[in-house]
This record gives C-alpha cells, sequence and structure tokens, in this order.
C-alpha cells in the first residue's frame, strides 16, 4: 500500500493557515459591530501655529491675509546676483606670492580673508596695499576679483 501524501506537518500548517483566517474573519465582524455611524469621518483642523488639532481653532487668532501679496515660486537667480554683485568692497591684501599668481584680500568691514588669483587683478599689487574688490563665487568659496589699488 501507498503511503499517505498528507503528512503531521502539513496538518499542522493547514490548521494554523484556517486559525489565522478564522480570526482575521472574526475581527473584522467584531471591528463593524463596533462602528458607530455617522463616527467613521473625522475633521482635522489647523491651528494658527500650523500644527493640526482635533479641536476648532479659536476664531480671535485667525489672521486676514491678502491674495495677492502672496509671492508663488522663487525669485529669479539673475535677481540675487544682482544685489550681490554691486557692491565694492575695500580690504588690504594680507598675503600676495607674485610668483606663485595668488593670494589673499582682508576685508575691512568684516575681516574675512578672501582668495585672490592674478587672473582676477586689474592692477599689480603688493602685501600691505589698500584695494577695492568685488565678490565671484569659486570653487572652495567666495573668490575676489576685479583687484584695483586705491
Amino acid at each position: 500500500m501507498a503511503k499517505s501524501q498528507q503528512t503531521f506537518n502539513k496538518n499542522e500548517k493547514e490548521k494554523k493557515r484556517l486559525k489565522k483566517r478564522e480570526e482575521k474573519r472574526k475581527k473584522k465582524e467584531a471591528k463593524k459591530a463596533e462602528k458607530i455611524p455617522g463616527q467613521g469621518i473625522q475633521f482635522v483642523y489647523v491651528d494658527h501655529n500650523g500644527n493640526l488639532t482635533d479641536t476648532p481653532p479659536d476664531p480671535s487668532m485667525k489672521l486676514k491675509v491678502d491674495a495677492e501679496s502672496i509671492v508663488i515660486g522663487i525669485p529669479k537667480r539673475e535677481d540675487i546676483e544682482e544685489e550681490e554683485q554691486d557692491t565694492v568692497r575695500k580690504g588690504s591684501v594680507s598675503f600676495f606670492d607674485s610668483s606663485k599668481g595668488f593670494g589673499f584680500i582682508v576685508d575691512s568691514a568684516n575681516q574675512e580673508k578672501y582668495f585672490t588669483h592674478v587672473s582676477g587683478l586689474i592692477d599689480e599689487i603688493a602685501e600691505n596695499d589698500k584695494v577695492s574688490f568685488e565678490l565671484e563665487k569659486g570653487l572652495k568659496g567666495m573668490n575676489a576679483v576685479k583687484v584695483q589699488k586705491i
């Protein structure tokens, strides 16, 4: 006689699967029985700080906003660059190596050091010279360009 294809392990797995299915069906029925009509929809309000809450916000904290004053989008890059580049700064040369063609300028307003290259010079400069310059974004930070002696 041939052996049955149904083993003990298969029987146990089938029992577990049927038991899980039955538990899931019972949970679903219990949730249906608990559900009260009209309670399925809940409201969420936004308070004056922008946080979500379940209570309605206080009407006295409401702000009136003019729709035309809202700007959608970001300013164009050209507008930002014009504002930054219009300023001519003054400073002094703290270090300059003419053989290598680079140096550093200290801004007199905020004492920041800016790198300068010989390609960004208008006049020849040396250490301790008073200069005027403009800033330009470089690979490793801001660079001094259009450097002139004062």
